[in-house]
């Protein structure tokens, strides 16, 4: 370590962060990483990492720096990889590049790096200094770190709501409840997520699309996630609108779904059969599953019931609330179906992180205090 750190590097750090979330979509299964190279004080190199398969943010600043890399300083918001993965290692274009010291905010905790980046920067002459706004960091990535971490994927639970928590009325009807800003809102959620998870009874009554619907944005072009719909007896109708979205549509099915419906949605879907558990498929095993794919960032889209049987089996860890200036009334549908709670010590309670306005409705986020 050559120095402790200084004003300038915490701002060139914010500025890498600032980078890092340039892009609209996650280039998962890659994390967020944004990179800029100082030389004599002056930026003379910045770059982010736009999808898997491109330049990494190190390349793409290194790129942009040219010759003056030689001997500068690279600030970058996570350990640069040092294995060859889908390009070569950023470790290795560093030392080409003649960098002589890095600044980093976070260790990365996938295994194939895990500190073993910075031990050859080190190795190979180059002071490394880390730890840098590295909280701030961290939140690039919540996917990313929940599947190296939990082998998992980081779970973002959207729902709209009236003022007095309901989400639709006694008959079903939920359209529209929250205003259009919140609706445009929810399209950047699922911008930035890897994959939907919904369950069949809201397939069944809603029939919804679960498109990507972004202004600027070419729908064709762009990378819808995955939708799962969790549907034991697959008993979807073959007729609905999910089956004529862009991207894969995933049927997720019970060992008892019959042949029947096997043969005739398997023209329509892909289909995954996992085990029950107590209260329906084993919820646990197909967020494993999910983190085996290399899914980063899941956000829930469903009714009261799926909702609730992930966050009961402790599988939720944010809640993305729209809270729309309005009252239906006690024989509404509440939010969550969550049997079992009796008494007020065993209220769910919720760390709040953020409320602001999204046009006329309350946008709250908030995260599972877990015991």
């Amino acid at each position: 370590m050559s120095h402790l750190p200084t004003a300038d590097d915490h701002r060139h750090m914010a500025h890498a962060i600032q980078l890092a979330r340039r892009p609209r979509f996650n280039p998962s299964p890659n994390p967020r990483t944004g990179c800029v190279i100082v030389r004599d004080g002056r930026v003379v190199g910045e770059g982010w990492h736009r999808q898997a398969g491109g330049d990494h943010a190190e390349v793409m600043a290194l790129k942009a720096a040219g010759e003056q890399a030689r001997g500068a300083t690279a600030y970058i918001t996570l350990e640069p990889c040092c294995h060859q993965g889908r390009t070569p290692p950023c470790t290795h274009a560093l030392l080409q590049a003649g960098i002589s010291q890095v600044v980093a905010a976070s260790l990365d905790p996938n295994p194939l790096v895990a500190g073993q980046g910075f031990s050859r920067l080190k190795t190979a002459g180059v002071t490394v200094l880390t730890g840098i706004l590295e909280a701030e960091a961290e939140k690039l990535n919540p996917g990313f770190l929940s599947r190296m971490r939990r082998q998992r994927p980081f779970v973002r639970c959207k729902l709209g709501m009236s003022l007095d928590g309901r989400t639709a009325m006694a008959s079903g009807e939920s359209q529209w409840i929250t205003s259009a800003a919140a609706r445009e809102d929810v399209q950047r959620l699922r911008a930035g997520s890897d994959a939907i998870l919904t369950g069949v009874g809201t397939i069944a009554s809603d029939d919804p699309r679960y498109t990507l619907r972004l202004p600027d944005t070419d729908e064709a072009t762009s990378r819808p996630p995955l939708l799962l719909v969790v549907d034991p007896t697959l008993r979807s109708p073959g007729e609905a609108r999910i089956f004529r979205r862009q991207g894969t549509v995933l049927l997720v099915h019970s060992p008892d779904a019959p042949a029947t419906r096997r043969e005739i949605l398997q023209q329509h879907a892909e289909l995954l059969e996992l085990p029950l558990a107590k209260n329906g498929i084993d919820l646990k095993r197909l967020m494993s599953w999910l983190g085996e794919q290399e899914i980063n960032e899941l956000l829930l889209e469903a009714g009261a019931s799926l909702g609730g049987s992930m966050l009961a089996a402790g599988l939720v860890d944010e809640l993305v609330l729209y809270v729309a200036p309005k009252l239906m009334g006690d024989g509404a549908r509440g939010l969550f179906q969550l049997p079992g709670l009796t008494q007020l010590d065993q209220a769910l309670e919720l760390d709040i992180q953020d409320v602001r306005s999204i046009g006329k409705d309350l946008r709250i986020t908030a995260r599972p205090i877990l015991s």
